[in-house]
């Protein structure tokens, strides 16, 4: 079967199952709570819509919607009859839930089956992309003002079309997407440049965060782990990490996972929103402090992050962070932890030894890449699921 015929019934599918929902939301209030007898016409018109469209939610992984929507007439009676036992009517609440049920269970599927279907090609696409973007920038310098086309920009242009079709809806939520659009329709020396060094980076984790879904699994090779650790292993470990695969809300949340997984950290928690005016404040924790006397006491830290790939973080960022610093609270701020997935300059952390040296609060600590890389090695189930493994 073609992609673009099982993405059109797909689309089709989504529309019959929306109607069917649209069905569901209009029969619902007729549906018995307790006891009553008679049926109503306009459910009856409901029960039978509801009929006329199952044909249109074809079977995905060998399952799909087949049961009518309940007789309430036979419910009404039903709560009567178990009434008179005595015995709870569990059965007949589960007969009165089941259509909202086999909704969200087939919308389910349905999503998993789009993305199972568009995962190879979206592949093939983002291949497509980081392949082409340097031969169509070529030599062209940031201050050119020559509208960029050719070969390599046209077919950029056509791979992120197609990849807005395979994903639909959520192409629109992915950081930067309309950036990189904005970036292609002018198209000159300084658009292409910031597509190559912000944009794409940016649209490429979304794009494959879209393509695998909190449920589905990250893909592993097709081996027994066991037989394979056994046998004659070659090359070495790295601890260097695909960083470029972020956008700056997935390093937070990468940073997030990684706090909330060191024992000394608790209440770790986001404070502001990525890109915020004062460019900080995106996380806050506290850290446990224990001495071998049993004492225990706790400072409050914040956590700044900085995807920087591009450049290095240097003083003026560190400085501007400490002095923001003093300005938090309460409580009082007695740590700032710089985060960065690339690195700091040399004055940058000269700075922050100088200051750390006053012993002034706040205390600044420096994490480049190289000591989230040795945090993140000892958690490797951490990178693999922000897509870093």
């Amino acid at each position: 079967m073609e992609l673009e015929e099982l993405l059109r019934a797909m689309d089709r599918t989504a529309a019959n199952l929306k109607k069917l929902d649209s069905v569901w939301e209009r029969a619902k209030p007729f549906i018995p709570t307790g006891p009553q007898l008679g049926s109503d016409t306009q459910y009856d018109g409901l029960k039978a819509a509801w009929a006329d469209l199952l044909p249109g939610l074809p079977p995905i992984d060998g399952w799909t919607i087949t049961a009518p929507l309940p007789d309430i007439e036979d419910m009404g009676q039903a709560f009567i009859d178990y009434l008179d036992i005595g015995v709870p009517p569990t059965e007949v609440h589960a007969a009165g839930d089941k259509p909202g049920a086999d909704i969200a269970a087939y919308r389910y599927r349905l999503e998993r089956a789009r993305r199972r279907a568009a995962r190879g090609r979206l592949e093939q696409l983002v291949s497509t992309v980081d392949a082409a973007l340097p031969l169509a920038m070529g030599g062209t310098t940031r201050d050119s003002l020559e509208r960029l086309e050719n070969e390599q920009t046209q077919k950029i242009e056509t791979a992120m079309g197609e990849i807005a079709r395979l994903l639909g809806e959520d192409a629109e939520g992915i950081d930067r997407w309309w950036d990189l659009h904005r970036h292609m329709r002018f198209s000159q020396g300084g658009d292409w440049h910031d597509i190559s060094e912000f944009d794409w980076p940016a649209v490429r984790a979304g794009i494959e965060a879209k393509a695998l879904g909190d449920s589905d699994p990250l893909p592993v090779p097709d081996v027994d782990l066991g037989q394979a650790a056994s046998g004659n292993l070659t090359g070495a470990a790295t601890l260097a990490l695909p960083w470029e695969r972020l956008d700056d809300d997935g390093f937070e949340r990468l940073l997030y996972d990684l706090l909330r997984d060191i024992p000394e950290h608790q209440n770790v928690e986001w404070l502001m929103q990525t890109r915020a005016p004062d460019r900080g404040r995106d996380l806050s924790m506290d850290r446990v402090l224990r001495d071998g006397s049993g004492g225990v006491r706790t400072e409050r830290i914040i956590v700044q992050a900085k995807h920087w790939r591009s450049r290095s973080v240097g003083p003026a960022a560190v400085s501007d962070t400490a002095v923001a610093g003093k300005l938090w609270g309460p409580p009082l701020v007695r740590g700032i932890v710089i985060a960065t997935s690339g690195r700091f300059s040399a004055d940058a952390v000269a700075w922050a030894e100088r200051h750390n040296s006053e012993g002034v609060a706040p205390h600044i600590e420096l994490w480049p890449e190289s000591r989230l890389e040795t945090l993140l090695a000892r958690r490797p189930y951490i990178a693999a699921a922000h897509g870093l493994k």
